[in-house]
């Protein structure tokens, strides 16, 4: 993370430890609250350099590790895609288990750590490699698309893995006429509306944070909110996407909302994401309703602190199952990016 400027330096916190981070989340951690987060802080900013160690942080994770802690930040596939180049000896995976493992297959001789083995995913839940292997025989020679919300194993069994992202690209990418895109049924259908020539054969798998929202909701945000932007995740019901103003993955939320720049936005997706896009955006008002993840959450500053100073917990994957999920992951990361949203300009 980029220093604060002896220009830019806040002195309005002095009085507290740390006070250039506490800077940075003070809209969203109260005053009170902070000293008992600082020595946590300290201790993993001192065993990240001892360690040689970085922190992977997904875009659902509370501000107090987004924002002071974690070296990169970003969504499935930009985490996904850092993984590959990070300079380091541990990555720490502030995120869930599946998110580790990729981190792992694509890190193969890095130790990966996750602090909270209980960090999992009712999407990843939702099916398994013997699942996948009977929907091969069902349907013959059809692609698999695994979205990277799945486990090494049914990564093992797929041709290639795709983010929220990236789907439609890697979709395209196979130029077939028939795939299977599993397990989550909602993005699926919703990348179907992106491209309508390939016949997606779905699987009835669903994110417990993103299948609770319904157009009901957005009628009553808009009926409170007149003018609000709606802005919604693509793992969430097709109806819900089409009520919305724009869909897409964590990090495209993230671009719209900085260039767009709408006076008040709702983000249908995890709590989190509306605190850790507000820091940079102090001006933009974010409407809630939001639904929590209790697997992203299950990450703390003191289960982060613990991870390095006792190397735990480390995720491993098999090497002959790791093998052939690497390439599925790889093939993804192979595919050209087609930009809806431009990039934020990095600070």
């Amino acid at each position: 993370m980029a220093a604060t400027s002896a220009l830019q330096r806040d002195t309005r916190f002095d009085g507290l430890p740390l006070p250039d981070l506490y800077a940075r989340v003070s809209r969203h951690v109260p005053a009170i609250e902070w000293p008992a987060l600082a020595p946590d802080i300290e201790a993993i900013l001192r065993l990240k350099r001892e360690r040689n160690a970085v922190i992977l942080a997904h875009n659902y994770q509370a501000p107090e590790i987004f924002h002071t802690v974690a070296d990169i930040v970003g969504d499935s596939l930009a985490l996904a895609r850092e993984a590959v180049t990070v300079d380091a000896d541990v990555i720490v995976l502030a995120g869930v288990h599946f998110m580790a493992e990729t981190a792992k297959l694509l890190n193969p001789e890095k130790t990966v750590l996750i602090p909270d083995m209980g960090a999992g995913c009712s999407l990843a839940d939702s099916i398994t490699a013997a699942d996948v292997r009977a929907l091969k025989a069902k349907y013959p020679g059809v692609p698999v698309v695994t979205y990277v919300n799945t486990s090494a194993a049914v990564k093992a069994e797929s041709d290639v893995c795709c983010t929220s992202g990236n789907a439609a690209d890697v979709v395209r990418a196979l130029g077939v006429p028939r795939v299977l895109m599993i397990p989550d049924e909602f993005l699926a259908r919703n990348v179907q509306q992106q491209v309508p020539e390939v016949e997606m054969l779905t699987w009835a798998g669903h994110c417990e944070v993103h299948e609770r929202f319904t157009p009901d909701d957005i009628a009553a945000v808009r009926d409170s909110y007149p003018g609000v932007t709606v802005i919604a995740h693509p793992e969430c019901p097709p109806e819900v996407v089409e009520a919305s103003d724009f869909s897409g993955s964590t990090a495209m939320m993230m671009n719209f909302v900085t260039e767009k720049r709408p006076s008040q936005v709702v983000l249908v997706t995890e709590c989190s994401m509306a605190d850790n896009i507000a820091v940079a955006n102090p001006d933009i008002e974010f409407i809630k309703p939001c639904n929590m993840c209790p697997h992203m959450k299950r990450m703390s500053l003191s289960n982060i602190r613990r991870a390095l100073e006792t190397m735990t917990h480390e995720v491993t994957v098999e090497p002959a199952l790791a093998d052939r999920a690497r390439l599925a992951v790889e093939r993804m990361l192979a595919v050209k990016p087609t930009p809806v949203v431009s990039p934020v300009p990095k600070a």
